[in-house]
């Protein structure tokens, strides 16, 4: 399409000019690409200008994952070091900016590369009836029985059927499109009658923890780091609607409406009502075999600082990170930008974990005898 147009007296004139600020900005509303929003911006210096004064870059992106409006900030990081030095902000260089780093979100957003797991590791869980034999830990493994001996989380007991339970973890990166949750309920296969220990339903939250860095560490004790997973040390940026869950042995899968950003990389899995009696205790359960969390990471091309007491969220832009070779992940460049570094190394450690826990698996709890925390393999743990 051409900006500018020849009239009958071979003046040109602007399509822009003719149709009008308000007209055109309805216009390239209706654009629903950012694809396309980046060609229009290619138009003519004209378009370009028009594009990022009114911010259409960040409006579209905000369109396509409303968890963006969460973002009070964006940076661009490079590797090298500003040769003047920090330069200050003007209305103007904000906006060309923003439109830098919204127009290669956008991109982001709507990225056709193929969705996986992206849980890194647990933080903890609401309760746990026996610890170690049934943390969390076990919910990382798809199979049920590991070693001749049952694999899967367990809830405490509970008289009260509505009462919820709720398993939290660490997604691989900071910024994470999750598309869907999958969960299998755990049948005890060695209890009569082989029930399964399944959530009335299920509802996912997405967010960043407000510990200081560390605290949130998966924690090896009874209380499964109860303290880490408390509702209020969490903000949360996304809730999904309620799905009911069947009480079938099988990975379910729970598709969110739209695909969600996940700002800070933690997700909470909350499993809402029980449905199951034990019969040795007459008290309900809800016991996870495995769990998934499928999307996609924006790492290392975009990370986010929440570190600001106030839970800003700064979007950061790191052009070109994506074709970072192994080598330079591992070893830092002296010339390169401190934050730059320090964004890369964030990236490293959570590659480092990503990586030892594919090649280790999930820690396996065992004992030299036939029992399991005094529980024999005829007995559920719970």
């Amino acid at each position: 399409m051409e900006a500018m147009e020849v009239d009958d007296s071979g003046g040109r004139w602007d399509f822009l000019d003719w149709v009008g600020p308000d007209t055109s900005s309805c216009i390239f509303h209706l654009l629903d690409d950012p694809a396309d929003l980046a060609r229009a911006a290619a138009v003519s210096r004209s378009w370009r200008r028009f594009v990022i004064d009114r911010e259409f870059c960040k409006t579209l992106c905000r369109r396509i994952c409303p968890e963006v409006a969460n973002f009070t900030r964006a940076v661009v990081v490079t590797r090298s070091p500003p040769a003047s030095g920090p330069s200050r902000d003007t209305d103007s260089s904000t906006r060309d900016r923003d439109h830098v780093v919204y127009s290669y979100l956008g991109g982001a957003l709507v990225s056709a590369k193929p969705s996986m797991d992206c849980i890194l590791r647990c933080i903890g869980a609401s309760t746990t009836d026996y610890f170690p034999e049934e943390t969390i830990q076990n919910t990382l493994d798809p199979r049920d029985r590991v070693n001749h001996r049952p694999s899967y989380w367990s809830s405490a007991g509970h008289d009260d059927p509505d009462a919820p339970e709720s398993l939290t973890y660490r997604l691989s990166s900071d910024l994470c499109m999750i598309h869907e949750v999958r969960v299998q309920p755990f049948e005890a296969f060695f209890q009569t009658g082989n029930p399964i220990y399944a959530s009335k339903a299920v509802r996912i939250r997405l967010g960043h923890s407000k510990l200081p860095p560390g605290e949130e560490s998966f924690v090896t004790d009874e209380n499964e780091n109860r303290k880490a997973t408390a509702d209020e040390n969490y903000v949360w940026t996304y809730t999904s609607p309620e799905f009911p869950m069947l009480p079938e042995n099988v990975l379910q899968t729970f598709k969110l409406p739209r695909p969600a950003l996940c700002i800070g990389g933690v997700v909470k899995i909350e499993l809402l009502g029980r449905i199951q009696k034990q019969a040795s205790d007459h008290k309900y359960y809800i016991c996870v075999c495995h769990a998934q969390v499928i999307g996609r990471s924006l790492s290392p091309d975009f990370m986010v600082d929440i570190s600001d007491p106030a839970d800003y969220s700064i979007l950061k832009y790191l052009p070109g990170a994506s074709n970072l070779r192994m080598e330079d992940i591992i070893n830092s460049d002296a010339e390169d930008s401190a934050e730059w570094h320090s964004l890369v190394a964030r990236y490293r450690q959570m590659r480092h974990v990503a990586m030892v826990n594919m090649l280790l698996g999930p820690v396996q709890f065992m004992d030299g005898d036939d029992d399991v925390g005094g529980v024999t393999d005829d007995e559920i743990y719970m």
